[in-house]
């Protein structure tokens, strides 16, 4: 239906996760409207972020160096690991500015279903982290999934026995703010019950 280029742009843009078929040809054809500068912009800071672009040594967080600006920073915690699936999950802990520690980035989440084993996500370097010595705890902020709640046991679980002296928490889930119990679910609500905490 389209000229070869228009279908390929098409095709692409529809292998982004949240777009369909219709966005993407609207994104298509915007990008066609474009003048050849913002176009061009778009493909070079695509090319550039795959170019530049790594993970941190550390933590396996983004870095365009061998050490992300988290692990650069001597401000922060070298005591606290905070433990997230995707490098995208720190943006949110960092913007409430309560966690001063570090954190360390799965790469995903245990899933077997799915073929994602301990091997498969970067467990090891997060138990040779607290191995090594000076951490005090780990927060585990794992979504609250079926499989981010599976990590969350088998970290736990190795860390019982592999560093007793090293704590280990779990984000608190429950009711969010400003919610209606008429309109939380059984398991929501259970979380809530059973995190209560004393005013």
């Amino acid at each position: 239906m389209y000229a070869p280029p228009v279908q390929r742009l098409i095709t692409e843009l529809g292998k982004l996760p949240g777009i369909g078929q219709r966005t993407a040809q609207r994104l298509a054809f915007h990008i066609l409207r474009a003048d050849a500068e913002d176009a061009l912009g778009l493909a070079e800071a695509i090319r550039e972020v795959k170019a530049k672009m790594g993970l941190c040594e550390i933590c396996f967080n983004l870095a365009d160096e061998a050490r992300c600006p988290i692990c650069r920073d001597e401000r922060r915690d070298v005591a606290l690991i905070c433990v997230v699936e995707e490098p995208g999950d720190i943006v949110p802990m960092e913007r409430t500015h309560e966690y001063r520690g570090r954190y360390h980035v799965l790469g995903g989440a245990l899933s077997p279903i799915d073929g994602v084993d301990p091997e498969d996500l970067k467990l090891g370097e997060l138990y040779a982290r607290v191995e090594a010595g000076g951490i005090t705890e780990v927060v585990i902020a794992t979504n609250p999934t079926t499989t981010g709640e599976a990590t969350a046991l088998h970290i736990a679980a190795h860390l019982r026995g592999t560093a007793p002296d090293v704590s280990v928490t779990r984000l608190a889930s429950g009711l969010p703010v400003g919610g209606d119990l008429e309109y939380a679910d059984e398991v929501t609500l259970g979380k809530a019950f059973s995190g209560r905490r004393a005013l």
